[in-house]
């Protein structure tokens, strides 16, 4: 029987993850560097432990040298990819991770890492869970839908609360503004400083950029050259975004960072699973070619922390004891478009041309 790992089990989304596993009855190992909270959570689901930390390359290997594949749940990515994907590396692992982190698809991504991953037979596929699986099969949607598409912008709206990770995400990025894929090449600009308005499947709303993961990963999946990511804010939210930009370069200084982390540590718990159940996600992409033409798909989905335990585990399904192409992928690049249909809780997509 295949052996694979759920490391940050303990975390928030990577509990959520492991009790999913336990309900399908799967057999993950659970991993982190906390042994009590760790150990606490598999001894209730009846789950083997490894306790390790990241901070040894050895260590690490070690761990990892009888995996079939790790799921990676503990962030900020920005932080633990690397070290993880290292580890994979040199045991011979498969890598997967739920990061929506711009600079982790980059690096995993890139095209010496995809060589890397591809002598040794592995698959590093970073994004499989709401980040960014929803708007990773949006993308290849469109490009099967439009091939010759130059430009994407992708959105989606989801009203649950946030996890302590990634708030700790969103806090570490307040130095660093939006981003957009433009001829190719990725380019930052002002938060706040674009707006639009989009259907998101609830009628016109407006919507303003955002660094989205699909910045990097949607150009992977379909070579469309022009991405944009966005959500729906309200203009006051949108003014309030400039505003905060301007005090960009105090929040990314070291002291305020550590305070906000802090204040994270203590006032963030995510969302309980009331909340989950009736926070419904809304996707939508929309495709354009050189001449004009425009493709709009829509997608309703369950909730982004449940599509993350749902997605997560259908891609380790997928793989585990499987035959597959090695080297870098998005999710939609290794299982298409309707992985994402596939979810419970997901519908069809909506076409509007």
């Amino acid at each position: 029987m295949s052996k694979w790992m759920i490391y940050g089990a303990n975390g928030y989304t990577g509990e959520l993850i492991a009790r999913q596993a336990a309900k399908d009855g799967m057999t993950p190992i659970l991993a982190g560097r906390n042994r009590e909270a760790v150990s606490k959570l598999a001894d209730e689901l009846g789950f083997e432990t490894q306790i390790f930390s990241l901070d040894n390359p050895d260590t690490v290997t070690e761990n990892l040298k009888d995996m079939e594949l790790v799921l990676h749940c503990a962030g900020p990515f920005s932080k633990t990819s690397r070290q993880m994907v290292e580890g994979c590396l040199a045991a011979g692992t498969h890598y997967l991770d739920i990061t929506g982190e711009i600079g982790v698809f980059e690096m995993i991504h890139d095209p010496g890492m995809s060589k890397r991953a591809a002598d040794k037979g592995i698959v590093l596929c970073p994004g499989v869970g709401f980040d960014v699986i929803p708007t990773d099969c949006t993308a290849h949607k469109l490009k099967e839908l439009m091939p010759n598409a130059s430009e994407l912008a992708l959105g989606f709206s989801f009203l649950a609360g946030m996890s302590p990770g990634t708030t700790k995400t969103m806090v570490e990025g307040l130095s660093g503004g939006s981003a957009e894929r433009k001829d190719g090449r990725i380019v930052p600009f002002p938060m706040g400083s674009k707006k639009r308005t989009l259907d998101f499947g609830r009628g016109q709303e407006t919507a303003t950029a955002i660094p989205w993961g699909d910045v990097s990963t949607a150009y992977y999946t379909t070579k469309i050259p022009n991405i944009t990511t966005w959500i729906p804010l309200s203009e006051r939210q949108i003014r309030g975004a400039r505003v905060m930009s301007l005090f960009a370069p105090v929040l990314g200084t070291k002291p305020v960072q550590k305070q906000l982390l802090k204040w994270v540590d203590r006032s963030v718990k995510g969302p309980d699973e009331r909340a989950r159940e009736n926070a419904p996600s809304y996707i939508v992409g929309e495709a354009k070619a050189a001449d004009g033409r425009t493709i709009t798909v829509r997608l309703k989905t369950t909730n982004a922390y449940t599509l993350t335990a749902l997605g997560s585990l259908e891609v380790v399904r997928r793989m585990l004891g499987r035959d597959l192409s090695s080297g870098s992928f998005t999710p939609a690049g290794l299982f298409g478009s309707g992985l994402v249909e596939s979810l419970e809780g997901s519908g069809e997509f909506e076409v509007v041309e």
